[in-house]
């Protein structure tokens, strides 16, 4: 069965606890999101596509080979940011009290679902 993007980021939510859950292009457009109100999806988007392309960049001058993941962690928890492949810019942001090991996880089969579906 084929799922939409958006009921891939909500089961992502729903299983890990995170907040909310963004799908980026490569240039920083948002393809689909399950964001609180309050979220802007475009600016959330600009800065993903952003901040990966960056990281990128810091991965590959200082010989750390390609960049899997950029988490950004705040006083209120956690933004991830995970590339797939060339295709988009998965994000995530989470509460200061989840469980980061199930989330990663999760982020990992998610990855793969997401894959699948584009091809």
């Amino acid at each position: 069965m084929a799922y939409s993007f958006e009921e891939v980021l909500q089961e992502l939510i729903r299983d890990t606890g995170a907040e909310g859950a963004v799908l980026v292009s490569p240039d920083g457009l948002a393809i689909a999101s399950v964001l609180p109100e309050n979220i802007d999806e475009d600016r959330v988007a600009a800065m993903g596509a952003a901040i990966l392309s960056l990281g990128e960049r810091v991965a590959s001058e200082l010989e750390k080979g390609e960049l899997e993941q950029l988490y950004v962690k705040g006083s209120e928890g956690y933004v991830i940011f995970t590339g797939i492949k060339d295709f988009a810019v998965l994000g995530v942001l989470a509460p200061s009290n989840i469980k980061l090991g199930l989330l990663l996880m999760e982020i990992k089969k998610v990855i793969k679902k997401l894959e699948q579906q584009m091809g």
